[in-house]
């Protein structure tokens, strides 16, 4: 087991909780750059992330004479819905987000996303990184004065690129 000191190949990383997770809203500009002196619109903490897929559609090439196989091209990556589940935010920026798009037509309006996984110290270990992300369902908890329900019961996020961040440990 690593003591923490040491450098670890990365298919040898102690293990970490999914559980331990964090999710942070940034600004981003049309052309995918992030805008300078911006701070991150805001972030929560959400009890269960689903859909962190990216998918590749290949292409089959069958060509004459070879008989034991058809070739395999790469084709266009389809990316998952990221739903976020139970979750908790200080703000309402992620209900005026989805307001902001659906309402008043500012469809433009991206953020980029980063779910960020955290080891049993609480350091970061894996970023998943969301790229021009759109909220396609916010879903509030419902209300119940006998209940203990969070803030947010479902966000949908669909977005234009998946990419994932080691951290040093």
């Amino acid at each position: 087991m690593p003591t923490g000191h040491e450098t670890v190949a990365e298919h040898l990383l102690y293990p970490f909780h999914v559980f331990r997770f964090h999710v942070e809203f940034s600004e981003t500009a049309l052309d995918g750059t992030p805008r300078s002196g911006t701070v991150p619109l805001c972030s929560g903490a959400f009890a269960e992330c689903t859909g962190l897929e990216a998918t590749m559609e290949t292409k089959t090439i069958k060509a004459g004479g070879a008989n034991y196989g058809a070739a395999q091209r790469v084709g266009p990556v389809t990316f998952a819905t990221v739903i976020l589940r139970r979750g908790m935010t200080t703000t309402r920026d992620l209900w005026k987000w989805f307001a902001l798009i659906s309402a008043q037509n500012k469809y433009a309006y991206r953020l980029d996303v980063a779910i960020t996984m955290n080891d049993h110290r609480d350091r970061p270990v894996i970023t998943y990184r969301l790229a021009k992300a759109l909220p396609t369902k916010f879903k509030a908890a419902d209300l119940n004065a006998k209940g203990q329900e969070i803030g947010i019961e479902e966000v949908h996020l669909v977005h234009e690129g998946l990419s994932v961040e080691a951290h040093a440990q």
